[in-house]
């Protein structure tokens, strides 16, 4: 551990770029978080199913976020010893440069507008590039996004192709900033977000040049893809954190992985956020699903071999509570849904399957859309929150189902993080419906927590893999209580819904 300045190297300051909002959180050595700052940044919606976020408001509150955290504890740079990056995948930036100036907003994750790009590109074989890639063709991924770009925005593609534009996830977006913009930051991803574009070749962990070459994507809009936990480069004098090493990039879910020390195959976590997230560690083995699970990096430390990951990516999870205060008006405030749902006893038959952007995994049909289902006269407004909470649970049990069938061995337990399970009805019916144990880490932050790991390890704060996991604690567990038959009756229920949603999107009602 070194010192600057004469003050004791006592912190890690993790970026925790999201979906809705930047946090900066300073963890102390034991991994406890000590102070953090938070600002939430637009979302914009041109368009049905379109999904955007202005990157420069993001760069924005990412300094501001620093600010605020440095601040709340009189912590100045000198204490700080390397800076973590973590952030939502997938979602695609691409910018000038010479003045650092985005070509256009920043298309999210949950975008679907490049539906008839994927469905030209796959040509009826949607697993076209699964093998290279470990993902189906689907608009989640970043590759058909740049694409849109290049071929919808002015002048774009012409500036691609002479060199002058630059792509990155908001991982790559934060580094290139925070290390000097147009003044030499550095343009680099790192392995797990680079596996999240559908563009990287998951043994070589390079950009595959087919790929580039097929999609008419130019290499040199590409960052560098480094590993995990490594010093990328340091702060630009312009920031509070001027010369802090910046040493450690994951992508959110694997970095909650990492933060859950689920370092080993056979581990698992699942995220409960904008949308939830289950990752099963499968080691150094690259394995490919065979039931609708997706093949990616959970990490690479510096020059140690990758270690790979099975994921179920569901979209929309607390995005649908924000949907209930934001659209519908039936909540205030994101919290008071577990009260309302606790007002009625059951969900009254209400089913809620929240496919605004589509059913991720396992199924992977961009064909569906959102549906309600099951209404009477009886039902009510608890009900629906209810049965929007209910979804959450029966959506990762459909993905727990395929990661078990993918498995040699079935999961026992479930450790989660993330903000939903500080809601504790959702995680009894989380573990009512697995009929498994479901656990809670007595530090919740654990997509911050485990890019923070990532950069201690790389400046030598922390030791290794063995010190974090004894870091790891318990905070609370919730054991099954519900019986058998109302257990398959919900589930039946649950899959006849998801059939209700499927076919909606076609070329009549598009």
């Amino acid at each position: 551990m070194s010192e600057n300045q004469g003050e004791p190297v006592n912190y890690i300051l993790s970026i925790d770029q999201g979906t809705t909002s930047t946090r900066a959180i300073i963890f102390d050595h034991d991994g406890k978080p000590v102070t953090s700052g938070q600002l939430e940044h637009d979302q914009i919606f041109p368009k049905a199913g379109w999904v955007e976020h202005d990157a420069t408001q993001i760069w924005n509150n990412t300094r501001e976020v620093i600010g605020q955290a440095l601040s709340k504890a009189n912590i100045t740079r000198h204490s700080i010893a390397a800076v973590g990056i973590t952030n939502q995948r997938e979602t695609a930036i691409i910018w000038d440069r010479a003045t650092g100036k985005p070509v256009y907003n920043a298309i999210v994750w949950q975008d679907t507008r490049t539906q008839a790009i994927i469905d030209r590109i796959a040509d009826g074989d949607t697993d076209k590039f699964k093998k290279i890639t470990g993902l189906p063709l689907a608009t989640y991924f970043s590759a058909s996004k740049i694409v849109w770009m290049l071929d919808n925005v002015d002048g774009v593609r012409e500036r691609a192709e002479a060199g002058e534009l630059a792509f990155g996830t908001p991982d790559t977006w934060v580094l290139w900033n925070l290390t000097g913009g147009p003044d030499g930051g550095v343009h680099a991803t790192d392995v797990t977000n680079a596996s999240r574009t559908l563009l990287m070749d998951l043994e070589s962990r390079t950009w595959s040049e087919d790929i580039l070459a097929e999609l008419g994507i130019p290499a040199s809009l590409m960052p560098d893809i480094r590993s995990s936990s490594e010093v990328y480069g340091t702060v630009s004098t312009s920031s509070l954190l001027r010369e802090v090493p910046v040493a450690g990039i994951l992508g959110d879910q694997q970095a909650a992985t990492f933060g859950q020390a689920a370092f080993e195959a056979g581990e698992s976590k699942n995220t409960y956020g904008t949308g939830n997230f289950l990752i099963t560690n499968t080691g150094t083995d690259i394995v490919h699903s065979d039931n609708g699970l997706i093949t990616t990096l959970a990490y690479q430390l510096g020059d140690d071999a990758p270690r790979y990951a099975i994921e179920g990516s569901i979209a929309v999870t607390g995005s649908l509570i924000q949907w209930l205060r934001d659209n519908l008006g039936i909540i205030s405030r994101s919290e008071e849904v577990e009260t309302l749902a606790a007002s009625v006893d059951d969900n009254g038959g209400v089913y809620f399957v929240p496919a605004f952007s589509g059913l991720f995994a396992p199924h992977w049909r961009p064909d569906a859309r959102g549906a309600i289902l099951g209404l009477t006269r009886f039902a009510n407004k608890g009900h629906i929150a209810r049965a929007a909470l209910e979804a959450t649970a029966f959506q990762t049990s459909d993905v727990i189902e395929a990661a078990n069938a993918d498995a040699d061995v079935a999961m026992t337990e479930l450790r989660v993080d993330g903000g939903m399970v500080a809601n504790s009805a959702l995680m009894q019916f989380q573990a009512d419906i697995l009929n498994m144990s479901v656990v809670r880490p007595e530090v919740a932050e654990t997509t911050a927590l485990g890019a923070a790991y990532a950069a201690g390890l790389a400046v030598d704060y922390w030791s290794g893999l063995d010190e974090l996991r004894d870091r790891w604690n318990e905070g609370e567990r919730w054991e099954p209580q519900m019986d058998a038959a109302e257990r398959e009756r919900l589930i039946r229920n649950w899959k006849k819904a998801i059939t209700k949603t499927l076919d909606w999107v076609n070329e009549d009602t598009d």
